[in-house]
């Protein structure tokens, strides 16, 4: 009896001794992008509500480091600690694409996998082998937008973009397409982050008169700022379209800047009013958790596929189990999730999302502004993959 006894009671110890799935979450929690980090938060927690907070059977724990906004070296420091002293399973996060950089650079000489939850440069996955992204790049998003609007055919415009790595790749990646698809750029404008007055560049723009105007400043303040000086100047009178990347109008924010931003065309990969069971699932939890007050945005969705994701390639054959190194990596190539956003999948060469990129324009519809999506650019890869 005492050894059966015995032998039963082993594996419900063995149980209790599993080890948590340890990942440390690089984000902005506080300063002017702190509403990334709490999307980040949200995003996971409905994931993890929905899952027993078990990844592959084990607990988790999440361990969040604050990085404010583009901070490189604060970042590379946090993800040392979190490798070194904290030996962390997995890295992930990352809001700023300076802040992935350096996050990587530590992921490649530990050979702990590093799940990108937002930094949308193009070069992240190719600079680090031991990245993989969930959320989107720059370019993947804009070149959609450059192809639907030569096909409304507008064949003149200008562009306005933040004068840092992001915009630049989204200036380059509208001018490409545009270009090659036989329009015209009058003038491709570049403004310092955190700008607040658009006064010479409204100036400038209504003395080219293009066609339209495309815009890609970061998520928050800048285009609230950029869109009230548009309005204020009169600019939408003078027949000039605006359009931007959904960067503008993330969700997160509309609600405070939807009058401003009325008719807007934008190209993104998720909208809060996507129409599909699994995004009504996920706004559903996601209502009932945080109220009205917080609505999910492109963040959320990425946390929430960033734990979908490790959950998938962990649980995999090709993972067997292991959370480390290479193996788990190699676990993602391929891997396929039915995403709140649509269908998404991991590029098994680059280890970079592919997906769906839509059209959308922004609506009041019962009392709340949504991005209403209306056309759609399948299985869109990054420029080159």
């Amino acid at each position: 009896m005492g050894l059966l006894a015995g032998s039963l009671a082993a594996p419900a110890l063995v149980l209790a001794r599993v080890r948590p799935l340890r990942i440390g979450v690089v984000g902005s929690w506080s300063g002017p992008y702190a509403g990334g980090g709490r999307q980040f938060d949200a995003g996971m927690a409905v994931w993890l509500a929905a899952h027993n907070h078990h990844i592959a059977g084990r607990p988790v724990e999440l361990l969040r480091r604050d990085v404010p906004g583009s901070a490189p070296d604060q970042a590379r420091r946090h993800a040392q600690d979190l490798v070194e002293s904290e030996q962390v399973d997995l890295l992930s996060g990352l809001d700023f694409s300076s802040n992935a950089y350096a996050v990587g650079a530590v992921a490649t000489q530990a050979r702990v996998p590093l799940v990108v939850m937002n930094a949308a440069s193009s070069g992240i996955t190719s600079r680090c082998p031991f990245a993989v992204r969930v959320s989107f790049t720059i370019a993947q998003v804009t070149l959609p937008l450059a192809r639907w609007a030569l096909q409304q055919g507008l064949r003149d415009v200008c562009t306005v973009v933040a004068d840092y790595a992001s915009g630049v790749d989204a200036e380059s990646a509208f001018v490409s397409g545009f270009t090659a698809g036989g329009g015209r750029v009058g003038a491709m404008l570049r403004v310092p982050l955190a700008t607040l007055d658009y006064s010479a560049y409204m100036l400038r723009l209504r003395e080219l008169k293009p066609q339209a105007v495309f815009f890609f400043l970061p998520s928050g303040k800048m285009p609230a700022g950029f869109l009230k000086f548009w309005r204020d100047r009169g600019m939408a009178d003078t027949g000039i379209r605006l359009l931007a990347t959904g960067d503008a109008t993330d969700d997160h924010y509309l609600e405070g800047i939807g009058e401003l931003a009325d008719g807007l065309v934008t190209s993104h990969h998720y909208s809060f009013a996507h129409e599909s069971p699994a995004n009504r699932r996920f706004t559903g939890v996601f209502e009932t958790e945080y109220g009205s007050h917080l609505r999910p945005g492109y963040f959320a969705v990425a946390a929430h596929d960033a734990l979908a994701a490790v959950d998938a390639a962990m649980s995999s054959p090709a993972a067997r189990g292991n959370a480390g190194g290479e193996r788990l990596v190699d676990a993602f190539r391929g891997l396929r999730l039915d995403s709140p956003r649509g269908p998404v999948e991991i590029d098994a060469h680059t280890r970079d999302i592919v997906q769906t990129v839509y059209i959308r324009r922004v609506e009041r519809r019962d009392g709340r502004w949504i991005n209403r999506e209306f056309e759609r650019f399948e299985r869109v890869r990054g420029p080159g993959v």
